[in-house]
């Protein structure tokens, strides 16, 4: 399983790097916002940062909702840097631009996911991930772990190649969960990452490691 980081906090991306466990970055404007980014040209450089510190794929979004609107912004985003995954809406003119990216050998991943057909259409269409929200879903008294089963089954019986890219992801047991599944990524704050660090067992069985070693 693939751990992307969900942030545009430069310093989280980077002690996420050092930790040797992150394979990209997922973030959206409203990330954007809570870093305090602004203004069209520093957004496109903060994502150029990003990808400077991580090796793996950094999804970035368009903001436009008409097919137009998302193909200018798309190819601007993509040609930015080698790195860069576009992140586009599953609305009817999403599938449609992602089909457009695809032809055009750009990366995609289909957010705001909340269903198995919407996953299924994206697929068809091509995208690279698909990003189902399962935090979201629990938040209405659905469980999200259950729509990753459904999209696992669905991409298995017809081979598609699109990847499962969990997301909304809250805590650990959501990460361990999706592991279990099927799920190809799992994006997450840093605090579920370093959440499975943990363990008392392994925290008392150091201090008396340390305690026998100190005699």
């Amino acid at each position: 399983m693939k751990f992307f980081i969900d942030t545009a906090n430069l310093a989280q991306i980077k002690e996420a790097q050092d930790l040797g466990v992150l394979d990209g970055v997922t973030t959206n404007p409203s990330l954007m916002a809570k870093e305090g980014i602004k203004g069209e040209g520093n957004i496109l450089k903060h994502y150029v940062d990003i990808c400077n510190i991580v090796t793996g794929d950094v999804s970035a979004e368009v903001i436009s909702t008409d097919f137009e609107g998302m193909v200018k912004e798309g190819e601007a985003l993509a040609d930015l840097h080698p790195q860069i995954v576009v992140k586009v809406p599953m609305i009817k003119d999403g599938v449609k631009a992602i089909k457009y990216f695809t032809e055009k050998g750009i990366r995609t991943n289909c957010t705001l996911v909340f269903s198995a057909g919407q996953a299924l259409l994206a697929a068809k269409a091509g995208a690279t991930y698909v990003s189902p929200f399962i935090g979201r879903l629990d938040d209405v008294s659905t469980d999200g772990l259950v729509l990753i089963e459904e999209i696992r089954t669905i991409y298995d019986n017809y081979g598609y190649q699109t990847q499962i890219l969990a997301a909304s992801v809250r805590h650990p047991m959501h990460i361990i969960n999706c592991a279990k599944i099927g799920a190809d990524v799992a994006t997450c704050p840093l605090s579920a990452i370093t959440a499975l660090l943990k363990h008392p067992l392994t925290d008392s069985g150091l201090a008396q490691f340390l305690k026998d070693a100190g005699k």
